[in-house]
């Protein structure tokens, strides 16, 4: 069996090693199929394991290939613009449920990796959402007002704690969480995996599913080799969901659009500096369209990113383009070096809300990510294995609806990446409420 091959991250360079596992093959059974083992399917795996029920976990690669093992790590509470007042106008007692998921999904993932012992260079240091303008600092006040309201400990800092911070006076104030932090989310999800198989959990890796249909009071999961019946299933998949298999979900598959999104890993930061900037090791990302985010890894490393309009020379741009923005707001720094730059795909849609979907009796998926997978993937994964083994839907944070592709969806991949430009000019407008 050949070797999956990984991005070239620093996540790949230094996560736990894990042994692939033998892909799918014959005639199975289980009680639960859950497709795709990112985080998302993972903590699914663990939930429906550790409530008595077999599971079996297919994933077409490696346990963390996709989105979960290639993003920034930042573990968030909170998502882009999905606010939780409107959680509550839209779907009523099950967003209020989705709300309470949401603020908790930090110390969801948090809880996982002690009660596991993960592995996974977590730190729960909070993450903090600096303002780049005045007016950005009357959005984090009425975020902040609006978690508060809903009992999380969202606070605001003014522009001198955020100097305190961050050290610089880059920015004018914020939005901070307590219950934030990061990870390597590579290593996360290779000892989630470790953690659903302690727990009796099968994973079937470099087992790409080619269809699944509901058959009488079963679902029927085919690979290329074999074969899975399933009382529930899990669609787990995100992102990725028409990247390996385009004709797995299409509906779903339309009603996201991926985009490329680039991280990269400086040099080890001195000590020098590293007492001075970002002192705290909170994760951060701000308040721009054109998102500027950074925080430190085990090592000392300051891992960001960012994003670039056109296909030309993109890695050398992006790497570029991260490393400006660093020597901006952290003059001392100098321009740091990138040792390690890679890309994966987020899954975006138009209004910025992850989705909740029946795929069928007992058939369930979540997809809309948003840049915001880490936190609401594991506890999401969680969410939807109770839903699998029997947990009445009016106890859960799973607001349903139908999917809803985008028209001409090829041609909207195609253009999406020039919304950076839109974004861009946002940034530098004034906000006002």
């Amino acid at each position: 069996m050949a070797e999956v091959e990984f991005p070239k991250s620093i996540w790949a360079a230094t996560a736990p090693e894990r042994n692939a596992t033998a892909p799918l093959s014959g005639v199975n059974e289980t009680d639960v199929a859950v497709i795709g083992a990112g985080f998302t399917g993972l903590s699914a795996a663990i939930e429906v394991a550790r409530r008595g029920n077999s599971v079996t976990v297919l994933e077409a690669k490696a346990a963390g290939w996709g989105a979960s093992g290639r993003n920034n790590g930042q573990v968030i509470p909170i998502l882009t613009s999905a606010e939780p007042d409107i959680w509550v106008s839209r779907y009523g007692a099950a967003g209020e449920r989705m709300v309470e998921l949401i603020g908790n999904s930090a110390d969801i993932l948090f809880g996982l990796v002690r009660e596991f012992d993960m592995k996974a260079e977590a730190e729960q240091n909070g993450w903090f959402q600096p303002a780049h303008s005045p007016g950005r600092v009357k959005l984090s006040q009425k975020r902040v007002d609006a978690w508060q309201r809903f009992g999380f400990p969202a606070e605001l800092k003014n522009a001198a704690e955020t100097r305190e911070i961050l050290g610089t006076d880059f920015w004018y104030g914020g939005m901070f969480n307590p219950t934030g932090g990061h990870v390597n989310p590579l290593a996360l999800a290779r000892e989630m995996a470790r953690a659903a198989e302690s727990l009796g959990a099968v994973i079937h890796e470099q087992s790409p599913v080619t269809s699944f249909e509901r058959q009488g009071a079963q679902w029927v999961i085919n690979t290329a080799q074999g074969t899975l019946k399933a009382r529930a299933l899990i669609l787990a998949t995100n992102a990725y969901t028409g990247e390996l298999a385009p004709r797995l979900a299409p509906r779903l598959a339309r009603s996201i659009v991926p985009v490329l999104s680039w991280q990269m890993a400086t040099e080890p930061v001195g000590d020098n500096f590293r007492t001075k900037i970002l002192p705290g090791r909170q994760a951060v990302s701000d308040t721009r369209g054109d998102l500027r985010f950074f925080r430190y890894d085990a090592r000392n490393r300051l891992i960001t990113g960012g994003a670039v309009i056109g296909e030309f020379d993109v890695e050398n741009r992006v790497r570029r383009k991260a490393a400006l923005r660093l020597a901006e707001a952290f003059p001392e720094l100098g321009v740091p070096e990138m040792t390690h730059v890679w890309s994966g795909y987020i899954g975006m849609n138009w209004d910025r809300f992850p989705r909740i979907h029946r795929l069928g009796d007992n058939g369930w998926a979540w997809i809309g990510c948003n840049g915001r997978g880490v936190a609401l993937g594991t506890a999401l994964g969680r969410e939807l294995a109770r839903a699998a083994t029997g947990q009445p839907e009016s106890e859960l944070a799973l607001p349903v609806t139908e999917p809803k592709p985008f028209p001409m969806h090829g041609l909207v991949r195609m253009v999406a990446p020039t919304y950076l430009a839109w974004l861009k000019r946002q940034d530098h407008r004034e906000i006002k409420l």
